[in-house]
C-alpha cells in the first residue's frame, strides 16, 4: 500500500443481511482511514469517513463551478456541498444520493450538476436543482472515476471502459471497444472528434469519435518514459489539453508528459517537483501549473526550475484543483478546500463550511 493509500470500511444493512465492505482510497482519498457504521435493514445512509485521532475537514475529490456562480464540492464519505458565495459558506446537497464517496464532479450546457461515485454510478442534478436522481442504464460498472462535458456531449470513465450519455435513451453507450477491462481514470478531447484516455495501469488511448467501431480504442505508440529513470509510466492520473494541440499527461508517480504531435511523441516536462504524484494540470498563458501531493507548483518551460505557489495552502496533499472562467482557482485537498484569487500566489481556507470528520485513535491496518 502506498503513502498516500488507506482503508475504509463499513458495516451496512440490506433487508436484514449485513454487508461489511472494505475500500481501497488509495490516491482518491488522500489519508482516510477506516470507519465502522451500521445502518437498520432497508436503510441507506451516507458513511462518514474516519482517521486518526483529532477533528480535520473531509478530503474534497472533485469541484466544478457552474455558469450560475455556483460551486460544489465533492467529498469522500460525506457527499457533496454547495456553495453560492465562492466558498465562503456550504451546505450539504445530498438529498437522493445513495453513495457519499465522490470520485468526480461535472456540469453540463444546461447548468446540471453530474456526481461519479465509487458505489454508486452517475447522479444527475434534477431539473428543478432540489437534489439528485441516479442515471446508471446500460453502465456494466457503477465505478466511476471521471467525467468530461464536451459542448453537449458527456463521457464518462469507468472501471470498465467509457461511455457516452444518450439523453433521448437516458442510458449510456461504449464508446469503442478495447477498454472494457480498463480503470479510465482521467479524458480529454483534442480537437472535435479525437478522445484521449488515461488509465490506471495500462496507458494512454485514442479514439476518433468520427468511426469509433472501426478501430476501437488504439493505444499510444510511444511510452512515457523518463529519459533518466529508463522506466515506462502507464499509471495515468489527469489528462490536459492546451490550444488543441500540446497534451499533458499528469502520472501517479512519474511526473508530467506533453506531446505536441498528437500524442506521437512524448517529453518529461521538468523533472524536479517535490512529488510526482500529479493531481492536477492547468495550461497557463506562460507555462503550466500543477498540483501535487505536496503542493501547487509552476513552471514557464519544460527546462525551467518548478516554483512552489502555496502561500496559505496548510494541506499540501492536493486531490483537485481547477480554474473558473473568472481565473480563480480552488483546490480540493485531503482535508478541506481552498481559493486563489492571484493566480496561486495566495490561498485562502474555505473548508469552514464542510463541518469534521471523527478521527478515533491507534492503528488499523
Amino acid at each position: 500500500m502506498s503513502r498516500d493509500s488507506s482503508v475504509l470500511a463499513g458495516i451496512r444493512g440490506y433487508g436484514g443481511i449485513v454487508l461489511l465492505f472494505f475500500i481501497i482510497a488509495g490516491e482518491w482519498a488522500g489519508t482516510v482511514s477506516f470507519a465502522i457504521a451500521a445502518s437498520p435493514p432497508g436503510h441507506r445512509e451516507l458513511l462518514t469517513p474516519q482517521g486518526p485521532q483529532g477533528l480535520l475537514s473531509p478530503s474534497i475529490q472533485a469541484i466544478v463551478a457552474t455558469p450560475r456562480g455556483e460551486l460544489y464540492a465533492g467529498s469522500f464519505g460525506m457527499g457533496v456541498f454547495r456553495s453560492v458565495d465562492r466558498g465562503r459558506t456550504w451546505e450539504p446537497f445530498n438529498a437522493g444520493l445513495t453513495d457519499g464517496f465522490i470520485l468526480c464532479l461535472g456540469v453540463d450546457h444546461r447548468g446540471l450538476i453530474y456526481a461519479g461515485t465509487v458505489m454508486g454510478g452517475v447522479f444527475r442534478t434534477t431539473p428543478s436543482h432540489e437534489g439528485w436522481e441516479a442515471i446508471n442504464r446500460g453502465l456494466k460498472r457503477v465505478e466511476v472515476k471521471t467525467l468530461l462535458m464536451h459542448e453537449q456531449e458527456i463521457f464518462a470513465g469507468t472501471g470498465r471502459g467509457v461511455y457516452r450519455w444518450v439523453e433521448r435513451d437516458k442510458q449510456w453507450e461504449v464508446v469503442a471497444e478495447g477498454l472494457d477491462q480498463s480503470l479510465v481514470s482521467s479524458l480529454v478531447m483534442v480537437g472535435s472528434s479525437t478522445l484521449f484516455a488515461g488509465t490506471a495501469g495500462q496507458g494512454l488511448y485514442w479514439v476518433d469519435l468520427r468511426n469509433p467501431g472501426e478501430s476501437g480504442w488504439i493505444r499510444v505508440g510511444q511510452d512515457l518514459i523518463d529519459p533518466r529513470e529508463r522506466l515506462s509510466h502507464k499509471f495515468i492520473r489527469i489528462l490536459a489539453v492546451q490550444d488543441e494541440q500540446r497534451i499533458y499527461v499528469g502520472t501517479q508517480d512519474g511526473g508530467i508528459f506533453s506531446s505536441e504531435d498528437f500524442g506521437r511523441s512524448w517529453r518529461p516536462w521538468g523533472r524536479t517537483l517535490p512529488n510526482d504524484s500529479i493531481r492536477g494540470i492547468i495550461p497557463v498563458e506562460q507555462g503550466v501549473l500543477v498540483a501535487t501531493g505536496r503542493g501547487i507548483f509552476k513552471a514557464t518551460s519544460e527546462d525551467s526550475p518548478w516554483i512552489a505557489v502555496n502561500g496559505g495552502l496548510t494541506q499540501l496533499s492536493v486531490q483537485v484543483l481547477i480554474r473558473t472562467d473568472e481565473g480563480h482557482l480552488y483546490v480540493g485537498t485531503s482535508a478541506g478546500a481552498f481559493r486563489s484569487e492571484d493566480g496561486g500566489e495566495h490561498w485562502i481556507d474555505i473548508s469552514q463550511g464542510f463541518g469534521t470528520q471523527q478521527r478515533p485513535t491507534g492503528p488499523y491496518f
